[in-house]
């Protein structure tokens, strides 16, 4: 009695409405935490630093679809028409493709002023690697289908 029935919406605890985000957040600072106590000249060094990488981009990929559009990719939530102003629809449409351009041309810097053959340039490297594998997908979605994929469900 007078018990609040919780639920998965905004009355659901923070950790709880963000706890896939929350949980590869803290599965990246692992990644993170050991490839420092690492030699990344070992084996399991050089894993640590490619699950920075791959781990950054899971991360990515549940923020970034979560506030960002990209019309016409399975990949993406679809947008709802929200300006008037055509160029700014435009770059609502595709905010998502905006975000891993901009965000991945700012690796590409920091890549070129980095030593690739330091512990954190390699690291680096892999990052610039998979925002390229983030736009590719977003890019290859919006035209490309895949059978039996639920992404291309009800496509031909």
């Amino acid at each position: 009695m007078g018990r609040r029935v919780m639920t998965h919406g905004h009355d659901a605890p923070f950790w709880k409405r963000h706890s896939l985000s929350l949980a590869a957040a803290a599965i990246l600072c692992l990644w993170i935490v050991l490839y420092i106590c690492s030699d990344p000249h070992s084996h399991i060094g050089s894993f640590y630093g490619n699950a920075i990488a791959d781990w950054t981009g899971v991360v990515i990929t549940i923020l970034a679809t979560k506030w960002f559009f990209e019309k016409g990719s399975q990949e993406s939530r679809q947008p709802r028409r929200e300006y008037r102003n055509k160029f700014m629809e435009i770059l609502h449409e595709h905010s998502l493709t905006i975000f891993l351009v901009v965000t991945g041309v700012g690796w590409i810097v920091l890549y070129l002023r980095v030593d690739p053959e330091s512990k954190w340039g390699t690291v680096v490297s892999n990052l610039v690697s998979e925002w390229s594998q983030q736009i590719g997908l977003v890019l290859l979605t919006k035209k490309l289908i895949e059978s039996g994929s639920k992404e291309s469900r009800g496509e031909r």
